[in-house]
């Protein structure tokens, strides 16, 4: 309903991302972890962040840990570009002031908005990251009650985890609105 509305409007949504299991996050994060992708500003973080928790933290800023990614959910979605700066101009723009002014009509919410006061840690900014939270807030409570950073456990750097709080500054560090 959603991509219909929009498009009646000249808005075009393209899924980039959708749901992704375990192995398929940890690929992301192991590809980051080792240097095979390179993350922010063209880094190795392998090279860059010899320290584990320097390095967690850096891929942490876009990157979620295995275990712990919304689109493990089915719930969130990325929409048309991985870059904030193309939702600044022209057809982004329009993209995005669409889904600010109409999503959360269908249900949708942006997670990783601005860092602010209400929303201090977590991931960066993300226009693109949207989550269904007729579904998502239900998991979220869950997350917030039963998931324990011990529980994060299978990956390259996954020591990490408890050190840096994830459930606690990363799960749950979202938008105050989309829990609400």
């Amino acid at each position: 309903a959603m991509y219909d509305a929009a498009r009646n409007k000249g808005v075009h949504l393209i899924i980039r991302s959708a749901t992704r299991n375990f192995d398929y996050q940890k690929r992301i994060w192991e590809n980051k972890w080792t240097g095979k992708t390179k993350i922010e500003n063209g880094k190795d973080a392998s090279v860059a962040y010899p320290n584990a928790i320097d390095r967690a933290k850096a891929i942490l800023k876009y990157s979620s840990m295995p275990g712990t990614s919304r689109h493990h959910w089915g719930t969130d979605i990325d929409l048309n570009s991985f870059d904030n700066t193309y939702f600044e101009h022209g057809e982004g723009l329009l993209i995005y002031t669409w889904l600010t002014e109409h999503a959360a009509d269908y249900g949708f919410c942006q997670v990783y908005t601005e860092k602010s006061t209400e929303r201090p840690d977590g991931y960066e900014e993300e226009k693109w990251h949207w989550s269904y939270t007729p579904l998502s807030k239900q998991l979220t409570a869950y997350a917030a009650n039963y998931l324990n950073d011990k529980d994060i456990l299978g990956f390259k750097g996954d020591q990490t985890a408890p050190i840096i709080a994830v459930v606690k500054n990363y799960i749950l560090g979202i938008e105050p609105n989309c829990i609400n």
